[in-house]
């Protein structure tokens, strides 16, 4: 496949980023490079993102492990383990489950690494295997460390049990409190050759929520790839992943999500709720507190 499909372009010309993207776009490719696959060894947390394969939503799921659960295993495989060790792999059963165990998935993951505000994306096809499943890759890439919070460690918590996952249909004062609180969350979308899941970043408050079942961010100016709104322009199916880096406890939503633009290039997204899963405790993991990235647009408050 090409690096963009026809959504990403066609937002790319709206903003008159086209001649930037192709520039930028050199940079995807297939292969794992070395310096890759020393990075993905090194994380203990892999977002990944896909439709469910029966009801056609679209999740972001965090899936954890000891380092070097994420590995390279071909010049363009990834192999992941989500059994077994002190801290599998999406406990408890991720929404995304069904599709982590259907071949041929097409999946977006990002791994990123809060310590070295470094983040490596790979998409592609995914096989089940005996201990978890690989991803055949489509889409290699790095991104630039622009609105990644900078957490210096982290500790892994084994006695964390987590929470009963509660499904909701909107968010309640405690899960809008905890978007507001957010600096980070991941967006899964998918288009139809592909899946994709992305970062973003902001000082606390840079998402609000507008009602019980509406999210509403700016997309700030980044690699002018614009994968993410792309996607989104041809299949508005998205997901997101909030988590909370001390507690370990996560919110994921499905639903739509639409892009509006202004004259100035300004965009601004608005995400509309079909269903959500809160889990307190989800996450074995404790980071420690953030340092603010320098490229985070102030808050109005």
């Amino acid at each position: 496949m090409g690096a963009y499909h026809a959504g990403s372009r066609a937002v790319q010309e709206l903003l008159g980023v086209r001649d930037r993207a192709d520039h930028v776009g050199r940079s995807l490719g297939q292969d794992i490079k070395p310096v890759a696959a020393a990075f993905l060894e090194l994380q203990p947390l892999l977002v990944v993102g896909a439709a469910d394969p029966g009801t056609g939503r679209v999740w972001a799921s965090a899936l954890t492990g000891a380092p070097g659960f994420v590995r390279a295993t071909g010049p363009r495989q990834m192999s992941v383990v989500t059994t077994g060790g002190p801290h599998p792999s999406g406990r408890p059963a991720s929404p995304l489950a069904p599709a982590l165990h259907t071949p041929g998935t097409r999946i977006g993951t990002i791994a990123l690494d809060p310590r070295t505000r470094r983040r490596m994306r790979l998409n592609g096809r995914l096989r089940p295997t005996a201990r978890g499943f690989a991803v055949e890759a489509d889409q290699v890439f790095a991104n630039c460390p622009k609105y990644i919070q900078r957490r210096e460690s982290y500790e892994t918590v084994t006695d964390r049990t987590p929470g009963t996952p509660h499904v909701l249909t909107e968010l309640a004062e405690e899960q809008r409190e905890f978007v507001r609180r957010a600096d980070t969350f991941f967006l899964a979308t998918v288009h139809r050759g592909g899946a994709d899941a992305s970062h973003r970043g902001g000082n606390p408050g840079f998402v609000r929520a507008a009602s019980p079942r509406e999210l509403v961010w700016p997309d700030y100016p980044g690699n002018a790839m614009f994968l993410t709104l792309g996607n989104l322009r041809t299949d508005p199916r998205a997901g997101l992943l909030f988590l909370d880096w001390t507690t370990g406890d996560t919110l994921q939503l499905t639903g739509e999500a639409h892009t509006g633009f202004t004259a100035d290039g300004g965009r601004t997204v608005r995400f509309a709720l079909t269903a959500a899963r809160w889990t307190p405790g989800a996450l074995p993991l404790r980071w420690s507190a953030p340092e603010y990235s320098p490229a985070n647009p102030d808050i109005a408050r």
